[in-house]
């Protein structure tokens, strides 16, 4: 059974949105203010920990980067944390529409 989990947080004045779609092929994505700036696929129900690196669009960019990792919560299997300028963001998991 596919299973769909997605992540946001408004950081900056920008948008990071995280997006995990498990089941035989796990596929993640970050996007930055709507924009697809990093993918990951994988066979299988995904490897965790898995972080992803992108970086927010400004002069300079700003570089961030992405950690998920299993939680071993039924209710919440996933958690994603943002780094960005060496602070961490915790991001609240939210409904996918």
């Amino acid at each position: 059974m596919r299973q769909r989990y997605s992540f946001h947080l408004d950081q900056g004045g920008h948008s990071v949105t995280v997006n995990v779609r498990s089941g035989l092929i796990t596929e993640t994505e970050v996007l930055v203010d709507g924009k697809e700036c990093a993918f990951h696929r994988v066979h299988g129900h995904g490897d965790y920990p898995l972080t992803l690196s992108a970086q927010l669009a400004g002069e300079p960019p700003r570089p961030l980067s992405v950690q998920l990792d299993r939680t071993g919560v039924a209710e919440h299997p996933l958690a994603c944390v943002l780094e960005i300028g060496g602070a961490e963001h915790p991001m609240p998991e939210h409904t996918a529409r």
